[in-house]
């Protein structure tokens, strides 16, 4: 008690009148200039580190007039410094970077991304091999083909395609005698033509010249120009029929 009251009068009047002895000044001052140096020297280093201190976010330039953007990373390996300068011609071209895509490798581990199962799943029907539904299936909704109007008096499906025919050129009947008569079957034992595909055989207008005269051609069909030539040389053309391949006209 006596020490504290000792100290407390140092800063207080005392009761009788008596003022207590005055501070040093001068180590004041010294105390406070000490302490505003130390929270400058806090407050420059805090500023050094914020987050909210704007930063350079171009990148320097390295002798090229390109400048490049933090996230462009599709040009970030090209080099574009001559791209404005030089002249394109077929020996320069050549893709802008990041244009060509490296394949999709399937079935090659589980880090390519298209491994083991190779996107396909592990079950259902679209997972098995071969085709899953046949073409134009839509799930058992009605399908787009059944949708839509059709063109009346144009039948479609099977049985109602365009007729493909074996096309006889008028080239190839040049080897006949005069007075003959020549189909198919004629033309391919003499070796005039090669076996076919196809069951209907059409005479067309071939590149050679027409030089047979005089003969009897059965086919199923005709062009006009091919039927022209035959009956202009002297021949005849009569027309088969394209199940029984028995003859309809002459």
């Amino acid at each position: 008690c006596v020490s504290r009251s000792l100290t407390a009068s140092f800063f207080f009047y005392h009761p009788t009148g008596h003022q207590p002895p005055q501070p040093n000044t001068n180590t004041n001052y010294t105390a406070i200039m000490m302490r505003l140096a130390l929270l400058a020297a806090l407050v420059s280093a805090a500023a050094g580190f914020s987050s909210f201190t704007p930063r350079n976010l171009v990148a320097t330039n390295n002798g090229s007039n390109l400048s490049m953007k933090i996230y462009d990373w599709k040009r970030r390996t090209a080099d574009e410094s001559a791209l404005h300068e030089e002249e394109f011609t077929l020996g320069n071209l050549r893709p802008a970077p990041g244009a060509r895509k490296r394949k999709n490798r399937k079935g090659r581990g589980i880090s390519a991304g298209q491994g083991a199962t190779c996107g396909f799943g592990m079950r259902g029907q679209k997972s098995r091999a071969g085709r899953p539904t046949r073409p134009g299936f839509e799930g058992g909704q009605q399908p787009l083909y059944r949708r839509l109007p059709k063109f009346v008096g144009r039948p479609t499906g099977p049985g109602h395609e365009k007729e493909i025919f074996n096309l006889i050129k008028l080239d190839d009947l040049n080897g006949a005698a005069e007075g003959s008569t020549v189909n198919f079957d004629s033309l391919f034992e003499s070796s005039a033509v090669t076996k076919s595909k196809h069951d209907i055989h059409k005479v067309v207008v071939g590149r050679g010249d027409f030089t047979a005269k005089g003969v009897t051609v059965q086919a199923h069909a005709f062009t006009k120009a091919a039927r022209d030539a035959i009956e202009g040389s002297g021949g005849k053309c009569e027309l088969l029929s394209k199940t029984t391949n028995a003859v309809l006209e002459a």
